[in-house]
């Protein structure tokens, strides 16, 4: 694992964890969804790149879903 690796995995599990713990405070099941795939992401996912593409793929379908979804 590179230093680069680590750092995205932490970052990418930290935006998780805020956004689970968002979800859990205001009873949001999809952000507190999200916030999970995020914590698990880094750990199934080699690369930096592809840690940072795969956490904006899900904020971009949580988005998705609180724009289009009543």
């Amino acid at each position: 694992m590179s230093p680069a690796t680590l750092f995205a995995g932490m970052v990418v599990s930290g935006v998780g964890f805020v956004l689970f713990r968002y979800g859990k405070n205001e009873s949001e099941f999809p952000q507190i969804l999200a916030g999970l795939a995020l914590m698990a992401c880094p750990m199934f996912v080699p690369g930096a790149l592809m840690n940072y593409l795969a956490c904006a793929g899900v904020l971009a379908a949580l988005w998705a879903h609180a724009r289009w979804m009543p």
